[in-house]
């Protein structure tokens, strides 16, 4: 799929960290880009910036990720490309001295990372069904989303995290077969350790330390490289049905 103006897309998680990052390369390569998120503030700001709409959307919920896709469409048109980027990441270990991992917590981070990615991802899919091929082959739209190393090399406390990205890894192959009647790829990106809000609260010679386990290149990952895979999937055609893992060669320790 060639990016340009005649290109819509809709990033959720698009207010700050990788979301925002793809945000800003689709928007500078003519994508007509909407972002979903909670966080109006950043999200507006983000918008603002780049000429993008923003939308406030729960990905846990059935109607707030309908009125989402329907205010994005009513801006740009029907997307052609979905980038699932909203999420969560709790620490909590499965016994702990407090007691077992909180049910309600695990359930959320599930809801949340793979039942938001899921939710997002069938109801673009439905729309971009309807719309015309734009390649000889027949593709009408791309879902790129992303898990974590974590869903393979999860480490101590991260139960629920490695569990949920795991979930999304696992629906890559056949979301993708379901779809491919449709001319809808579907793949996933798996990040290992990137600059995001999250690690920015960290002290400087932490974050320093984390890039110094990554074999090369020895540093965290940029949003902007996120962004850049982002862009080649959706050029790509052949990309379908895999999790990229996206880390620099690292295999997390189990701490």
């Amino acid at each position: 799929m060639e990016l340009g103006r005649d290109i819509s897309a809709v990033v959720t998680g698009g207010a700050s960290g990788l979301g925002a990052a793809t945000a800003r390369t689709l928007a500078a390569r003519g994508v007509r880009v909407a972002l979903f998120d909670l966080d109006r503030a950043r999200g507006e700001a983000v918008a603002a910036e780049i000429g993008a709409v923003f939308c406030e959307v729960d990905v846990t919920s059935d109607t707030s990720v309908a009125a989402g896709f329907e205010a994005a469409r009513a801006a740009n048109g029907q997307e052609r490309i979905l980038v699932n980027c909203a999420g969560i990441a709790p620490a909590a270990r499965t016994l702990s001295r407090s007691g077992p991992h909180s049910t309600a917590l695990f359930e959320k981070v599930i809801l949340v990372n793979l039942g938001g990615t899921f939710r997002c991802l069938s109801q673009a899919a439905a729309g971009m069904a309807g719309l015309e091929p734009v390649t000889a082959s027949g593709e009408r739209g791309v879902v790129v989303s992303t898990a974590s190393v974590a869903a393979f090399d999860g480490q101590i406390g991260q139960a629920a995290y490695a569990a949920s990205k795991g979930g999304v890894a696992a629906l890559t192959l056949p979301a993708a077969r379901d779809l491919s009647q449709n001319g809808i790829r579907v793949m996933t990106i798996a990040p290992g350790i990137f600059e995001t809000p999250m690690l920015a609260a960290l002290a400087a010679e932490v974050q320093e330390s984390l890039g110094r386990q990554v074999p090369f290149p020895s540093r965290l990952g940029r949003p902007a490289e996120y962004a850049a895979l982002v862009a080649h999937i959706c050029e790509n055609e052949m990309l379908n049905g895999e999790t990229i893992r996206l880390d620099g060669a690292i295999r997390m320790a189990p701490r």
